[in-house]
């Protein structure tokens, strides 16, 4: 009995000497737990210089998601699991993100990251989708559905850029003074940023945080970069909302510090077949802080569609 206590207990601790010592390859087993668990798998294709990794999961109808500024496509797995039994759900890592290709002597800026979009939809054989996106992915989206009307049944914007909000967010106030909040200043600065995004920041295990702090900090030269390049035509979405013909759900997060929720009568007055949804106590990423209840509201919309 004492020497399988003993080694219980030596199980035990290199169980948890692994946890911190090779967060790595423990946090890789906590995304993969979770792409399974959404019944994502991944997957890669070559468009023109660029390896392009997704996700891919689910039968029925497609849905095209796509992640915000410094996001991945891990942002919509726990989103995706209420999808893939009666969607076939394609998400992306945009170009120079996650674990797609990334250059930083290419450009990134809107027609560029377009032009990969649409050669990524007819890579993969998408020829009718529904297409979603949450901050500058709600920004891609919105303007996909402008320059490609035919391939959209319908639009999701969740918390997404675009269009001037009156007021001005807090973020876009030290962006136009030349800062960057969205940014890690250094390791220390990961609970700042998760206030800024999050009313309440999801929990997380400890290798996955260091993960996510220290991939922040590498890419932090391309994060600049796109935004130099991006922010010309960042609101460039507002002039062409008349064009989207595709019935469109706004769905925003009444305590959005970075996109004012301001810009949702921007988008209502632009787009002639809406719906909107303001979810309570929620920041500016839903699909992350409350999957569940932005699943069952936008789940609702496209089924709605049907009637």
């Amino acid at each position: 009995m004492k020497k399988i206590l003993i080694a219980l207990l030596i199980l035990i601790m290199a169980a948890v000497a692994c946890y911190y010592v090779f967060p790595e390859k423990v946090s890789g087993y906590i995304i993969d737990l979770s792409r399974s668990k959404a019944g994502l798998i991944k997957k890669e294709i070559k468009i023109d210089d660029h390896n392009i990794v997704y996700l891919e999961g689910g039968k029925g109808p497609t849905i095209l998601l796509l992640h915000g500024y410094t996001g991945d496509k891990d942002n919509w797995t726990r989103f995706a699991v209420y999808l893939t039994k009666d969607y076939h759900v394609v998400i992306p890592d945009i170009p120079g993100y996650g674990e797609s290709s990334q250059f930083m002597d290419k450009l990134y800026d809107l027609n560029s990251q377009m032009s990969h979009l649409h050669k990524f939809t007819q890579e993969t054989n998408l020829k009718k989708f529904h297409i979603a996106g949450n901050s500058m992915g709600g920004f891609f989206a919105g303007t996909y559905a402008v320059r490609y009307p035919d391939e959209i049944i319908s639009l999701g914007l969740f918390d997404a850029g675009g269009v001037k909000s009156l007021p001005k967010s807090e973020v876009i106030k030290l962006i136009e003074k030349g800062e960057n909040p969205l940014v890690l200043k250094d390791s220390g600065d990961w609970p700042r940023l998760m206030r800024l995004v999050f009313v309440n920041p999801p929990s997380l295990p400890y290798p996955l945080k260091k993960m996510f702090v220290q991939k922040a900090l590498d890419n932090r030269s391309f994060y600049e970069k796109e935004l130099k390049e991006i922010n010309p035509d960042f609101f460039s979405l507002e002039k062409n909302l008349p064009k989207i013909k595709a019935p469109t759900l706004i769905l925003w997060g009444d305590q959005d510090r970075i996109l004012d929720i301001s810009s949702v009568p921007v988008f209502e007055k632009g787009l002639k077949n809406h719906k909107t949804v303001i979810i309570k106590g929620c920041g500016h990423a839903p699909q992350v802080e409350k999957p569940q209840e932005t699943a069952t509201y936008y789940l609702d919309f496209i089924k709605s569609l049907k009637n």
